[in-house]
């Protein structure tokens, strides 16, 4: 559906250069130098800029600048507590502000790449955030030696207060702020940052930054948004993918209430325009609209079904993503052979806050107030859709009501608003997609199919491992260069990786195949929190159950015999192992499940204990998860997005599933999409086992381990493999 995809850069111009590769989800990539000397551009707030990252204030409070975006997993937080670490400001001085992309062009990029995705909030920032801190901490510590006449090696500091002890003299960072500000800068590669084991303010399990405000409703959430003279704009694309607007009769609605005007968005979509969002609603609803479905009308869940079946056994355009010895050689001439295939559907993204955003477009000015994840993609996609060059465009960032990768790499929403603002000029106009367009519209998390075959020699030892993949490529969406061949695309196979590093498989076989057979279908698809290592995982954990309880080996111990070479894999699996109670006796009608996975620089494992009732009725009564991230920034924060991917994990598994009938999506709100229940959740447990020598990941890791946690455990229960999602329509009596 070419419709919906980014459009091609026309040149190499340095425009179009920045709007096709943040369009494309990351952002430029972070090869820069981090200037921290202030620059010519005033701080937003109040007081002296000591740099980019350092704001003082006369009353000493600390403003420290935040480049990512906030969508409830506390990155806000967490790089606050950074470079309130290596600033020694105290933590009750510290406010923070986010800043724009449009300043952060204009001052070169000084805060670096502002995508928030890949759970790399903190972990590709980490380093330069910490070393702003640590700069402005030095210039602070030396505008105030060079006020007393003494070698700044005399000071100390603490809570924002300098001392020096040999004359009882001291002074606060507001004091020598401005003096600070106008020092040089010491180089950032001479300075050498606090040891983690060491961390009083980072590494702490400090209360997360703005929670008041959510409580009390006072946060103004984009979707919250009023500005003077606002229009409202509600939406609706083609219910087919791929399908187009051919006409609507705008004089249906003309004597309705509040009602502006009816307008077209682009090839296939419609909008209108009124004084109140729900004006604007109604009016949508009695608009009277003609479509031109055209062929993909003709798709649902049965035909994709049968392409990615194909895709199993295809002998062309098979990408061998790992081929280490001869697997099918082995499985061939194996004592025994265990064969399972294994499918996942098609998930939306269901976040609390549906797509919107605001648009004001003048001759010379393009705005949007928006919730996004990365604001430097929302900057090109303005700039790219207003006609309007970057440096006539601004982006007002607003804390996410929900992200999970839905407000990355697509932009669609502000390329929709600011169609609608275009044709309202000077005015803003405020859009908003209701839930029913929200679920029906998105990019879903792919569809995909598994075939793992194994072979086990005569001592029940695992000699062979074949994998093949059928699915849909989110590249082939969103990122088409990336597999300029057409079908090498190593993405949809992460988590089986040889390399340490992001995505390592975590387990030794002697013969080993892993493949794709790439088959899009019309739906699109994008990040989903977790992305393909959701699929992985479940795919690869559940077998593994599966080849353990033919070998006739305790689950446990089965995968231990192939982690001799991935110790930090190891070590969260025999730690999770420890506290979720592994080999100890459970209530009648209870089993055990466990898995152990990869992701986003990040080890995870998960124990689930499980019962299913006589009448198929399955309830999960306590998980333990763990992880290690390398550095634990804020345990709180980490434990709430480990329970936080529970919930997700454990709703997918249990409930969500999209079907395609007549080539649009049928579930269209939660009357027809159920997710899992305060009352259905089981208790959660977390291990954190950091090993201070990497940065990993939190958001996406552990989601990966508890689908097939769950699963592992169901086996053991019925004896019988579970191989599809969700369980809602698995039959286990």
């Amino acid at each position: 559906m070419k419709n919906r995809k980014q459009a091609a850069p026309a040149n190499a111009s340095r425009r179009k250069f920045i709007i096709s590769t943040a369009a494309a989800g990351g952002g430029l990539a972070v090869g820069f130098n981090l200037p921290f000397a202030n620059a010519a551009t005033k701080a937003a707030a109040p007081g002296a800029e000591v740099n980019a990252w350092v704001v003082i204030n006369p009353d000493n409070t600390c403003v420290i600048r935040i480049a990512r975006s906030e969508m409830g997993q506390g990155t806000e937080t967490g790089l606050a507590q950074l470079v309130a670490e290596e600033l020694e400001c105290g933590w009750k001085n510290v406010r923070t502000e986010f800043v724009t992309p449009g300043n952060n062009l204009a001052r070169k990029r000084v805060w670096g790449e502002m995508g928030t995705g890949g759970s790399r909030g903190i972990r590709t920032s980490e380093d330069y955030v910490r070393r702003g801190g640590a700069i402005a901490r030095l210039m602070l510590l030396q505008a105030a030696a060079d006020e007393w006449k003494v070698p700044v090696g005399e000071l100390t500091v603490a809570d924002g207060v300098i001392t020096h002890a040999a004359s009882k003299r001291s002074t606060t960072y507001g004091k020598v702020a401005a003096a600070a500000a106008k020092l040089t800068p010491p180089d950032a590669k001479s300075i050498k940052l606090k040891d983690p084991r060491t961390w009083t303010v980072a590494g702490q399990p400090i209360k997360r930054i703005g929670t008041p405000t959510r409580l009390d409703g006072s946060l103004v959430y984009a979707i919250d948004l009023k500005l003077p003279g606002m229009l409202n704009a509600a939406i609706k694309a083609c219910p087919v993918f791929g399908g187009k607007l051919v006409s609507f009769d705008e004089s249906s609605i003309a004597k309705m209430p509040g009602i502006k005007r009816a307008v077209r968005v682009n090839d296939y979509t419609v909008a209108v325009v009124a004084d109140t969002w729900w004006h604007a609603k109604k009016g949508l609803e009695a608009l009277k609209m003609v479509w031109d479905e055209g062929p993909n009308a003709s798709q649902s869940s049965a035909t994709i079904a049968e392409r990615l079946k194909e895709g199993l056994t295809a002998t062309t355009n098979v990408f061998a993503f790992r081929n280490e010895g001869d697997a099918p050689k082995a499985i061939e001439g194996a004592a025994k052979k265990v064969e399972a295939v294994y499918t996942t559907p098609f998930v939306p993204h269901i976040t609390m806050e549906p797509m919107n955003c605001t648009a004001r477009i003048t001759a010379d000015k393009a705005e949007v107030w928006v919730a996004t994840q990365n604001a430097e993609a929302s900057l090109a996609a303005l700039s790219e859709q207003s006609g309007l060059p970057l440096d006539k465009c601004e982006v007002y960032k607003h804390v996410l009501g929900g992200g999970f990768g839905r407000r990355g790499g697509p932009q669609d929403y502000v390329r929709q608003a600011v169609d609608i603002a275009k044709q309202f000029p000077g005015i803003p106009v405020k859009m908003i997609w209701s839930r029913e367009e929200d679920m029906t519209h998105d990019f879903y998390r792919p569809i995909s199919q598994c075939k793992l075959t194994a072979g086990l020699d005569a001592d029940n030892k695992l000699v062979g491992l074949h994998v093949r993949v059928s699915g849909q490529s989110i590249n082939a969406w969103v990122n088409p260069s990336a597999i300029p061949d057409g079908y090498k695309d190593d993405r949809q196979l992460q988590g089986w990786d040889y390399k340490p590093g992001d995505a390592q498989l975590g387990y030794s076989v002697p013969n080993l195949r892993i493949e794709y057979a790439m088959r899009n279908t019309h739906v699109p698809v994008g990040a989903w929190r977790g992305v393909n290592t959701n699929q992985n995982g479940l795919y690869m954990e559940c077998f593994i159950e599966e080849v353990a309880r033919a070998a006739g080996v305790d689950s446990l111990e089965f995968r231990r015999g192939m982690m001799a070479k991935f110790p930090k894999h190891l070590g969260v699996l025999n730690a999770v192992a420890e506290k979720g109670d592994w080999g100890k006796p459970l209530p009648p009608g209870v089993f055990r499940g466990i898995a152990q996975f990869m992701g986003y620089g990040s080890y995870s494992a998960a124990t689930a204990e499980v019962s299913v009732s006589p009448t198929g009725e399955v309830k999960v009564h306590r998980m333990v998860l763990g992880v290690n991230p390398g550095h634990a920034v804020n345990p709180h924060q980490i434990a709430a997005q480990i329970e936080g991917g529970a919930v997700m994990g454990l709703s997918a598994l249990m409930f969500e599933e999209l079907t395609v009938e007549n080539g649009r999506i049928k579930q269209d709100n939660f009357h027809a999409y159920p997710v899992m229940r305060l009352a259905q959740m089981p208790k959660i447990e977390t291990v954190i086992v950091p090993t201070f020598d990497f940065w990993g990941g939190i958001g996406e890791p552990t989601i990966c381990v508890v689908r097939p946690a769950v699963m592992n455990a169901i086996f053991a229960a019925t004896g019988k493999p579970v191989r599809a999602e969700p369980l809602k329509n698995a039959k286990y009596v």
